[in-house]
């Protein structure tokens, strides 16, 4: 129609430096590419001093946690002679390498301290028979139950957590960024399309 204003275009996108080019002067930066810039690079810095100091409060506190999970197994829990109640399936395999990481559940029979019997379920390798003993650790009530942490797995657990913690940290200061980022251009392009309605009139001829 005779006297539209055209829509507006996108301001062109960044040179062929995107990692310098908010930093240099020229007369096309606006205030908004350098606020982005500098809060850029305060995000970076916040990730790289808070990162480790997080990773090493959340180490600390999960090796104490697990710590003392491992200390309250070793008063709860025993290693005892588990008698098999019945014969556990044979592997498909026999031979094989799978055959000697595959356990069965299969039902066995243990003693407590106490002197009571007990019936219980554990996993054990394919083959074994009725009668066979295998080694298991039990609660103080008699039921299977896993051994107590080793100081390895503490020490792999903990590190588990201190590296998600780490990345947490990492992830958070990067959707911050990106929303930060965002919420930029989007005020950008409402400055953008405020300055085109007041040019464009000048640069349009009525037919």
């Amino acid at each position: 129609m005779a006297g539209e204003i055209p829509p507006a275009q996108p301001p062109p996108g960044p040179p062929s430096r995107p990692l310098l080019w908010r930093w240099r002067r020229n007369p096309l930066r606006r205030r908004t590419d350098a606020l982005q810039a500098w809060l850029g690079l305060g995000v970076l810095i916040t990730v790289l001093a808070v990162a480790p100091v997080v990773a090493v409060l959340v180490a600390d506190a999960a090796r104490s946690h697990y710590e003392d999970t491992a200390r309250h197994q070793r008063q709860t829990r025993y290693e005892t002679d588990a008698t098999l109640t019945e014969d556990a399936p044979r592997h498909p395999e026999p031979g094989s390498d799978e055959e000697k990481k595959t356990r069965y559940p299969v039902e066995v029979r243990v003693v407590t301290r106490e002197g009571r019997t007990r019936a219980t379920r554990t996993e054990v390798q394919p083959g074994l028979t009725a009668g066979n003993t295998v080694r298991l650790w039990i609660t103080a009530d008699g039921e299977a139950a896993e051994a107590p942490l080793t100081a390895r797995e503490i020490r792999s657990r903990t590190m588990g957590w201190a590296l998600v913690a780490a990345i947490g940290v990492v992830l958070t200061g990067a959707a911050a960024h990106a929303l930060t980022g965002l919420a930029l251009r989007r005020r950008n392009l409402a400055r953008w399309d405020t300055a085109w309605a007041e040019t464009a009139p000048r640069w349009t001829t009525p037919t």
